[in-house]
């Protein structure tokens, strides 16, 4: 993660525009994608130079007044926005509490009670912080279900997990843009895309485009190896009183393919932790495994 964060967003929303789309005419040779800084500068009725100063991270403080016009030349939607707010550190200091790392043993049992339906607790990093019986089974295809982006682009089996990886992968990295602007202190959150930037060129090529949202509701298309396609759907709720961390929870349509699905990888699940801890029920040593799909 660069020092000049302000400055790379700006320049990343520059170059997708073409000043056909913000009803400029097009004259001269580009030596580069999307807008010219003296056109954003125009848009924004402003000094060329001070927003050259801007993308550059000689100037660090400008007003929200200045950050309303650089949003609207550049198109950004809300999300972009609020995004661009936190990176020029407009936020008071009261909202730089640091994430909780730990579950209330509240939530550890509120997930507990979710028998049918897999959840988990994430940090902004995207870190597991808890999970519940059927998220555990959900994500056993993995060689440790520790940080979905690194699950996503350094474990092998997030290629054959995610049925629409490249989706999956997108949606992952614009999660941690987000948070970078919602937690730009924390030191977990840096450690993180410095590290998967390193050593994933995709995740790097990714991280690269600035895109941002946060969604809190979407579709999930999986592939576990055990009881075979799983379509489901999410929602994530923020935990009051534990910031940064929220709740996600996964839920197949009732009666689908995929809630069967779901039950079945319950039961695999709950017969291996009774195997683990008492044995065999007696008669069973020997018998033939359930199939791998349900249809």
């Amino acid at each position: 993660m660069t020092s000049n964060s302000l400055g790379d967003f700006l320049r990343a929303h520059r170059a997708r525009l073409r000043p056909g789309d913000v009803g400029l005419p097009s004259y001269g040779r580009r030596r580069v994608a999307g807008l010219r800084r003296e056109e954003v500068a125009v848009l924004a009725g402003m000094n060329s130079d001070y927003y050259a100063r801007l993308e550059q991270g000689r100037e660090q403080n400008p007003s929200p007044q200045i950050l309303d016009a650089i949003s609207d030349a550049l198109r950004m939607d809300q999300q972009a926005r609020d995004h661009l707010y936190r990176l020029a550190d407009t936020l008071p200091d009261g909202h730089r509490t640091q994430p909780r790392e730990t579950v209330s043993p509240m939530l550890n049992q509120l997930l507990s009670g979710y028998a049918n339906t897999p959840a988990f607790v994430l940090n902004p990093a995207l870190d597991f912080l808890a999970a519940n019986s059927l998220a555990d089974a959900l994500f056993s295809p993995f060689e440790r279900a520790d940080n979905l982006a690194r699950m996503t682009f350094l474990d092998p089996a997030g290629r054959s997990f995610y049925a629409q990886w490249h989706r999956a992968a997108e949606a992952v990295v614009s999660s941690l843009r987000q948070a970078t602007g919602l937690q730009p202190h924390y030191p977990r959150l840096h450690a993180l895309v410095r590290a998967l930037t390193e050593t994933s060129e995709e995740f790097a090529r990714l991280w690269n485009s600035h895109t941002v949202y946060g969604k809190t509701n979407g579709a999930k298309e999986l592939i576990h190896p055990e009881v075979g396609s799983l379509s489901l759907t999410y929602h994530s709720f923020d935990v009051r009183g534990a910031p940064g961390q929220q709740v996600v929870i996964y839920h197949a349509e009732p009666a689908s393919p995929s809630s069967r699905a779901l039950s079945l990888l319950g039961s695999l699940d709950a017969t291996r932790r009774w195997d683990e801890a008492y044995g065999p029920p007696c008669g069973t040593r020997g018998a033939a495994s359930p199939g791998p799909a349900v249809t």
